[in-house]
């Protein structure tokens, strides 16, 4: 059973590489920061992951909420505090955040702040 599951997860991986077209963006100029408020942009998105560019005005407040699904968030540009579970994490440029599926999160950012989002399924 082990060999039939691991060949048709195989099968399935294969598939779904060989049908992708690759592609490049240079994020830095994806990088659009509103006057206020959120800029999101979706760069890749499938059944397992979605990877969103997210661009937040200096002093955008996102207000405490959950998700579904795991998220990593990687600071690009910027200034900010995470709030996880009621850990405070700083945000600047080279941070890596992982936040697990249903975690209670905030974020505030002091200043303009760009950060990729990932979510993926619970699973992974």
């Amino acid at each position: 059973m082990t060999t039939t599951l691991s060949s048709a997860l195989s099968s399935t991986l294969s598939s779904t590489l060989s049908s992708m077209q690759a592609s490049a963006v240079q994020i830095h100029e994806q990088f659009a920061y509103p006057a206020s408020g959120i800029h999101k942009k979706v760069l890749f998105k499938d059944n397992n992951c979605q990877y969103t560019l997210m661009c937040l005005a200096a002093g955008t407040n996102i207000a405490e909420h959950s998700a579904p699904r795991n998220a990593t968030v990687q600071v690009l540009a910027g200034r900010g505090v995470l709030t996880i579970s009621g850990q405070h994490i700083s945000l600047e440029p080279g941070v890596f955040v992982v936040m697990p599926a249903n975690a209670p999160h905030a974020l505030h950012a002091s200043e303009n702040t760009a950060f990729l989002l990932t979510l993926s399924a619970p699973a992974c």
